[in-house]
């Protein structure tokens, strides 16, 4: 029974179905192999084909168009992008360059700033020394005229107490004449 079944299964196909002579008009598969070849006849007469191809050639053409296209905006990104790498290096380089040369000018300013300090401090001692010894001499000074104003005073008291009136009257008289012989 087995073998029965499998036989009516294998025999039971598409092409069975159809029922009469193969080239009836009440033969689907002669009606539907007839409406193929007269669609695939149209389908060359109206030269669907070359029309498909052309469309297709066409569209492959501006798929290279953009394709190429893509690979130029691509390659001109990469040299814009390498470009503003190699400005970006160079402003890098110049930016520690200047970082270089301020510290370089910073230490060279605080140098000369150390010498001009000192310089500033030394010229402020020797004015300050000067000063210390113009008061010296200043002071010395004061203290001998003053020393020399007492001794002189004390010298005319003395004098003035050991001198007579005609003593005195010579003294004057010589100191005029000694005035007159240095005024003529």
């Amino acid at each position: 029974m087995k073998k029965l079944a499998a036989i009516l299964a294998l025999s039971a196909t598409p092409a069975m179905a159809a029922s009469g002579p193969f080239l009836s008009l009440r033969n689907t598969d002669f009606v539907v192999t007839v409406s193929f070849l007269l669609f695939v006849g149209v389908l060359l007469y109206f030269k669907v084909p070359a029309l498909l191809g052309g469309l297709l050639d066409k569209r492959a053409a501006g798929i290279k168009s953009d394709l190429d296209e893509a690979r130029a905006l691509h390659d001109e990104a990469r040299s814009i992008l390498a470009s503003y790498e190699r400005k970006q290096k160079e402003v890098q380089e110049q930016a520690e360059r200047i970082v270089e040369t301020a510290k370089r000018e910073a230490l060279a300013a605080a140098e000369q700033a150390k010498a001009d300090l000192k310089a500033s401090i030394t010229r402020r001692l020797a004015a300050a020394e000067d000063q210390i010894a113009s008061a010296e001499a200043a002071a010395v000074r004061e203290v001998r005229d003053r020393a020399v104003t007492v001794a002189v005073a004390a010298a005319g008291d003395l004098i003035a107490k050991q001198m007579t009136a005609a003593e005195r009257g010579t003294l004057i008289d010589a100191a005029i004449g000694e005035a007159e012989a240095k005024l003529h």
